[in-house]
């Protein structure tokens, strides 16, 4: 078996079932499939290995399915590719062939379902990684900063659980005035080149990992500028978004025999959860209405199906993922983020308020800066909700940090006949590459962030009610 091209990545984690990303190879017309065996760590029988056939329509790729695992358990997998020399084998009959595995051991460990059990996560979002005919130019820039966030987990305690990357994971525009991408295979390049670097490689070969889209993995500012003519930019981003992003995440669901059915993919956001910790990833950035009269991020049914799970979920903390910021606004080209769509916001921010839903954090990116922020209600002392950035892992040299005068804080987010909807920011702004290492305790989430070498560079703690 040869190790994998891409991957391996880890993706949706439960306390029995773990999903796993990798890419092998096309070669001539011959038939390639994937393999994993795991065990117990630190025991010696492996488990009788998993296999799927890789797709050419998925750039030879898969998602392998672990499952019937036992909760809160560490767990060390081994994972690969072949083509057989017999192209008659099927998922059957390499069942049975005498493989030789790949030596590298991989390690994930299993969700726990205990309550009140501290839970850590990491949060960043907007890694730059410039390519030139194809190829990365300083690739270890745009990598660095995941060596110290692999190097932050090893040692912490309570364990990390997932990753959340909230956004441009990819720039398929970094040429964007000279020659953006539009083709499927320059899309699937800029994932082979982003996810193949050795310190992510390593970090989400290890840790589970959550992904949603934001403008970068299709065009700045999409749809802003879309035109007739991006039909075909968008059907080629969505394909290699679908294939690198989505197809190993909780958007996808399950056929009855353990497989990933991608054809069950109606839409990018999700919803999962992590013991009595829940999240809902919202796609703010595909369901977009830019009309006039009818304004919206996301999309009806993506409302309904938030508010829904908003007043359902008996979560003790709720962290609901948006791409773009929620608050505060930016003082310029704030109609990308929330802020440029009032009326929807604020009929999320009253359903919240009317309906008491209390210990709700909105976790975003975009902005090349990092920040947390407070908002209350001028005349109800019950509503509160923050909002957690993380952004940039690694910004160019051509797009500005932001900074405390970046957004628009000396007045209300907005006024309703029935008070004022008020922010004030709970942390200072960092302007620089960062990431974000967050820890929920029984009675508090402390936010601590880092800059690319691992170094801390403040602390923020968020009282829960």
């Amino acid at each position: 078996m040869l190790k994998p091209t891409v991957g391996p990545i880890i993706g949706h984690t439960t306390t029995n079932q773990a999903r796993i990303f990798l890419r092998g190879e096309l070669q001539g017309n011959a038939a390639a499939f994937a393999g994993i065996r795991y065990r117990v760590t630190d025991s010696t029988q492996w488990q009788k290995g998993r296999f799927i056939q890789l797709d050419a329509k998925r750039d030879m790729s898969g998602v392998l399915i672990l499952d019937n695992l036992s909760a809160d358990t560490d767990y060390e997998y081994q994972t690969g590719w072949f083509s057989p020399m017999n192209p008659a084998h099927t998922l059957e009959s390499v069942v049975e062939l005498p493989l030789q595995w790949p030596r590298e051991t991989y390690r994930l460990r299993t969700r726990s379902s205990q309550p009140l059990t501290p839970r850590a996560y990491i949060l960043g979002s907007c890694r730059y990684l410039r390519l030139t005919a194809g190829i990365p130019v300083l690739p270890q820039l745009g990598d660095r900063i995941f060596a110290s966030i692999s190097q932050l987990i090893e040692g912490a305690q309570p364990p990390v659980s997932a990753i959340m990357m909230s956004g441009d994971q990819i720039y398929a525009d970094d040429l964007n005035l000279i020659a953006p991408d539009r083709e499927y295979k320059e899309f699937i390049a800029k994932y082979r080149a982003a996810f193949s670097q050795p310190h992510i490689r390593r970090l989400m070969s290890g840790t589970s990992t959550y992904m949603i889209l934001d403008d970068h993995e299709i065009e700045d500012n999409w749809p802003a500028r879309a035109d007739a003519f991006d039909e075909t930019l968008f059907r080629n981003a969505m394909a290699a978004y679908e294939t690198y992003q989505a197809s190993h995440g909780p958007a996808c669901s399950l056929t009855t025999n353990g497989q990933v059915d991608h054809s069950s993919l109606k839409h990018y956001w999700y919803p999962f959860s992590d013991g009595d910790i829940e999240w809902f990833v919202t796609d703010s950035r595909t369901r977009r209405n830019l009309s006039d009269d009818n304004r919206q991020m996301i999309d009806d049914e993506q409302e309904k199906a938030l508010c829904k799970w908003l007043i359902e979920s008996n979560a003790r903390v709720r962290f609901v993922v948006t791409s773009v910021m929620l608050y505060p606004d930016r003082k310029i080209n704030s109609e990308d983020a929330w802020g440029g769509f009032p009326e929807q916001r604020l009929r999320l921010l009253e359903f919240i308020r009317r309906h008491r839903i209390r210990n709700v954090m909105f976790i975003s990116g975009d902005v090349h800066g990092s920040l947390t922020a407070r908002l209350t209600h001028s005349q109800d002392r019950d509503f509160e909700v923050h909002t957690i950035v993380s952004s940039p892992l690694h910004n160019s040299k051509l797009l500005p940090y932001a900074t405390t005068s970046t957004f628009i804080l000396d007045q209300p987010l907005t006024r309703t006949d029935t008070g004022e909807y008020r922010h004030e920011l709970t942390s200072q702004v960092i302007s620089q590459d960062n990431f974000a290492h967050m820890v929920v305790e029984p009675g508090h989430i402390q936010v601590n962030y880092h800059d690319r070498d691992g170094k801390h560079l403040q602390t923020v703690n968020i009282p829960l009610r």
